[in-house]
């Protein structure tokens, strides 16, 4: 089954401070080593980024609404975090809303490789991660999510997201887990 890996939002802004900031490092030295193995395997890799025009006219409602100022274009903020590695063969999108897939290439570059399953891992549980996870299942395509892989800055909604997605709609699957599986 052909198979890619969807890393959803690990963007600087995310990771100035408060929860999610105490999970960096670990957050990115597990997705460094689910997006290593799947290179091995030959699975595709892509990179998903929020990011705005400074004057929010392409953000969401709320961001427009409150005077939201994250993932900016051309800032630092709206960029993959550092320690991240990217090879040059992946891919990157850029996303304005919570799903990966909504007005994106998303579907064309899955559709082009064939790809019938996704792993996915990244931030928000809740949010991001949890509408990719929707969207894909919809599509008729298999989700897998990297449990040691994804985090969230509300424990309680990331925790509550795992257990819905896992009653059907994804297998939730540690880093080991996805190695012996593959």
């Amino acid at each position: 089954m052909k198979t890619a890996i969807l890393i959803i939002d690990m963007l600087n802004d995310y990771f100035q401070d408060g929860k999610l900031a105490d999970h960096r490092k670990i957050l990115c030295d597990k997705i460094n080593e689910l997006t290593g193995l799947g290179r091995e395997i030959g699975f595709d890799v892509i990179w998903v980024r929020q990011e705005f025009k400074k004057d929010l006219s392409d953000a969401f409602l709320i961001m427009r609404e409150k005077n939201i100022s994250k993932t900016i274009e051309k800032t630092e903020g709206s960029q993959i975090l550092n320690e991240l590695i990217i090879h040059e063969n992946d891919y990157e999108i850029v996303k304005k809303r919570y799903s990966a897939f909504y007005k994106t290439k998303l579907d064309e570059i899955l559709s082009r490789a064939n790809i019938e399953q996704l792993i996915i891992c990244g931030i928000n549980t809740h949010a991001c991660v949890r509408m990719a996870a929707i969207d894909a299942y919809q599509r008729d395509i298999k989700v897998i999510i990297a449990t040691d892989c994804v985090k969230s800055y509300d424990e309680e909604h990331h925790k509550i997201t795992l257990g819905y997605l896992g009653s059907g709609i994804a297998s939730l699957m540690g880093n080991e887990e996805i190695k012996n599986k593959f």
